[in-house]
C-alpha cells in the first residue's frame, strides 16, 4: 500500500531532515511512526499526503509514484492534523457538508452517522465550533476524516486532547477501521498508544530509522530477563528484582510467604530509549 525507498529531505541550506528512510506498509495494517518531537515524524507523514514534493528518493502509494497522483491523491486518503482543521465560525455539520463537497458523492458517509460515531452531542452538532472544547473540536475533525472512506488514515497524535472516554472511543474506531481493511498510519510521542494499536513501529531519530518491528519483538529483543517478587518477612511486605537464573532452584532470601511473582516487561518508551538513547521530549 505505502512504499518508501531512500527518502531524503532537506527544508533550507542542505540541512537533511530526513536521510535514507524506507519501509513498507501493508493494506490493512496500523504503522506506527514514532519519535520526540522534532526527529522528522510530521515531515514524512507531510511527504506521504502529497504537501511536501521537493525529495528525494522513491515514495509511493498503491505502487504509483506520489508525485505523479497529484490531486487525485486526496480521494484516497484522510488526514487528522494533531491541531483540529476546522472553520471555526461554522458548526460541524456546516463543516463536514463543506469539506464532503470536495468528495463524489457515492463516496461520502452521512453526515450524521459519522457525528454519532464521534459520539459529538446533538445538541452542540449545529452550534459553531469555536464554542466546542478542543476534545470536541477532535472528534468533529476525526468525523471529517471518516466521512470521505479513505482508503489510508494519516492520523497525528490522533488521541491528543481527548479526555480517557474520547481515547478510547477513537482507539475503537480505528480498529473498526482496519477490520474493514483501511491501512492507517500514525505519527505519534505516545508510545502507550502505539504498542496498544499498531501492528509495527518505526523508531525514528534525527531524521533517521534506528528500528522497525512488531511491538512485542522490539520489547523481547531488550528484554531485561527478569522477575519481580512481592514477599512478606516478619510481617513486613518486601519486593525484590531477580535475574530469571536466580529462581530456577531456591529463591536467595528468606520469607514467610510468596504474595506475587510477575515478568519485568519493558515499556515502549523503555525499548526507545535503550534503542535511541533518546527520551521522547
Amino acid at each position: 500500500m505505502i512504499k518508501v525507498n531512500n527518502l531524503n529531505f532537506s527544508y533550507k541550506k542542505g540541512i537533511p531532515i530526513l536521510k535514507n528512510i524506507n519501509f513498507t506498509v501493508q493494506k490493512g495494517e496500523i504503522f506506527g511512526f514514532l519519535g520526540p518531537n522534532g526527529s522528522g515524524k510530521s515531515t514524512t507523514q507531510k511527504i506521504l499526503t502529497g504537501l511536501l514534493s521537493d525529495y528525494a528518493g522513491e515514495v509511493k502509494i498503491e505502487g504509483q509514484e506520489i508525485k505523479k497522483r497529484g490531486i487525485e491523491i486526496y480521494k484516497d486518503i484522510g488526514v487528522l492534523f494533531e491541531m483540529p482543521y476546522l472553520y471555526t465560525s461554522l458548526s460541524a455539520v456546516d463543516n463536514l457538508e463543506y469539506f464532503g463537497s470536495f468528495y463524489p458523492k457515492n463516496q461520502i458517509r452521512d453526515i450524521d452517522d459519522v457525528l454519532e460515531l464521534v459520539n459529538l452531542k446533538k445538541s452542540y452538532r449545529k452550534k459553531p465550533v469555536k464554542r466546542y472544547s478542543k476534545g470536541m473540536r477532535q472528534r468533529v475533525s476525526f468525523a471529517r476524516v471518516l466521512m470521505s472512506n479513505p482508503k489510508i488514515l494519516f492520523l497525528d497524535e490522533p488521541i491528543s486532547g481527548l479526555d480517557p472516554s474520547g481515547a478510547i472511543l477513537f482507539k475503537k474506531i480505528i480498529r473498526e477501521e482496519q477490520a474493514k481493511g483501511t491501512t492507517i498510519f500514525i505519527t505519534t510521542h505516545n508510545m502507550y498508544v502505539a504498542d496498544e494499536l499498531c501492528d509495527r513501529v518505526a523508531f525514528i531519530v534525527d531524521g533517521e530509522i534506528k528500528a522497525l518491528d512488531t511491538p512485542k519483538n522490539l520489547k523481547s529483543s531488550e528484554d531485561q530477563d527478569s522477575v519481580e517478587v512481592e514477599y512478606e518477612l516478619n510481617g513486613v511486605n518486601k519486593q525484590v528484582k531477580l535475574d530469571t537464573k536466580e529462581i530456577l532452584n531456591l529463591f536467595p532470601f528468606e520469607y514467610d510467604k510468596i504474595k506475587s511473582i510477575h515478568t519485568k516487561e519493558l515499556s515502549m518508551e523503555d525499548v526507545f530509549v535503550k534503542v535511541t538513547g533518546r527520551g521522547l521530549k
